[in-house]
């Protein structure tokens, strides 16, 4: 039986290898930032700042910094990461102040000469330093009432209708717009009766297929505290997948919510008959 050192030459390297170095060499700036990085432990809502240097590569983003650090310098900080493609939107965390993918910021982008500052969500409990405990969002999303299809036409639709309802099926759930969203901000464990942008988002995609017959109306001013919203845009500016969350989503919403409770008309027949009389 032969082993490796006999099938492999001492000092043979494979064309993968040499691809590597010659990448990093290629990637090699010479230059080194400072990345600041607030850890903690469960639960642990100031943290603590720790300031790691590292060395900085061409086309490096955010999580190869953090990456880079929890291979070399600190083997326990925590980050949750899968895609590294801006697909997955596992790795939300607020980089210099603002809510974003680490793995589509570039650290090129920041001015170096001043630490690139990485911290947790901030409107969702820690677990440990960058990852969040983000669980809330699927309870809100099992509230969401779910697709009914028509039974009272042929299932035909035009294209726009379709494009529509995509835009909003274009969500990564990220929960960036939920970090950002001023009504849920810092709030971690008791959050209001507020669905937020994502879930205004994922029923906005509900209403808008033309083969859906149920009417999230009620719901939506309800439970969903769609009136909380005063349409900063916030959560639209913070979004990777750019959907246009205030304009395209929330405003569609509100503007449907209104036809059902604030027409005069529909107020009087849900008097008259009872019900909510939206549809």
């Amino acid at each position: 039986m032969s082993t490796s050192a006999e099938t492999e030459p001492t000092g043979e390297r494979y064309e993968g290898a040499l691809r590597d170095e010659a990448l990093a060499a290629q990637a090699h700036t010479g230059k080194t930032f400072t990345l600041r990085v607030n850890r903690g432990e469960d639960g642990d809502v100031a943290g603590r700042w720790e300031e790691y240097n590292v060395e900085l590569a061409s086309g490096m983003v955010v999580l190869d910094a953090v990456l880079d650090v929890q291979a070399h310098q600190s083997h326990d900080l925590a980050v949750r990461w899968n895609c590294k493609a801006a697909k997955c939107g596992s790795c939300s965390a607020e980089v210099n102040g603002r809510p974003r993918l680490m793995c589509k910021t570039r650290v090129e982008d920041f001015d170096l000469s001043q630490p690139v500052v990485v911290q947790p969500m901030q409107t969702f409990r820690r677990i440990k330093d960058l990852v969040t405990d983000v669980s809330w969002n699927y309870r809100v999303n099992e509230k969401i009432t779910p697709f009914k299809p028509r039974t009272d036409r042929p299932w035909k639709w035009y294209q726009h209708d379709v494009e529509k309802a995509q835009e909003m099926r274009k969500c990564i759930e990220c929960f960036l717009c939920q970090d950002v969203c001023h009504v849920l901000r810092y709030q971690t464990e008791d959050k209001p009766q507020f669905f937020g942008p994502r879930f205004f988002v994922r029923s906005a995609g509900l209403d808008f297929h033309p083969m859906d017959a149920e009417d999230r109306a009620a719901q939506l001013i309800g439970e969903g505290g769609l009136g909380l919203c005063n349409i900063t845009k916030c959560c639209t500016e913070v979004c990777p997948e750019h959907i246009h969350i205030t304009d395209n989503a929330i405003i569609p919403e509100k503007e449907r919510v209104v036809d059902a409770f604030g027409d005069p008309l529909r107020a009087f027949l849900r008097k008259v008959f009872g019900g909510n009389n939206s549809g």
